[in-house]
């Protein structure tokens, strides 16, 4: 099983950007289409982004992520990123990445996460 290190969360205010970075290992993510989720507090994980493994296809769960985030993957550095801008304080959540659990079981270990939290 992989391992995932998630980083680059803060407290920002809101219309500020940020860049989470996931660092794989253990497993190369290039085998596997890759996600970004998160986790608000009292709510379930849910999916935020995903990009299959030649990054040729990319979803966004919702219009606002759409025009906000962009989920970016550098196989040779197997690492996954997600590029946030204007921040809404909606936004605030936990932030993790895995495989993308469309195509399968999780294939990696969940990491710690990172925490972003918007103020407004």
């Amino acid at each position: 099983q992989g391992q995932l290190d998630e980083s680059g969360g803060g407290l920002v205010q809101a219309g500020s950007s940020l860049r989470l970075s996931c660092a794989a290992s253990g497993r190369n993510i290039s085998d596997y289409n890759m996600a970004w989720y998160r986790q608000a507090p009292g709510k379930e994980r849910e999916i935020v982004a995903s990009i299959s493994w030649s990054g040729a296809n990319i979803n966004y769960a919702t219009y606002s992520v759409k025009h906000r985030f962009t989920i970016i993957r550098d196989n040779a550095k197997n690492t996954l990123y997600l590029q946030m801008n204007s921040l809404e304080p909606e936004a605030t959540a936990m932030y993790y990445c895995n495989s993308d659990y469309h195509n399968g079981p999780y294939y990696f270990n969940w990491g710690p996460g990172t925490q972003v939290t918007v103020s407004s």
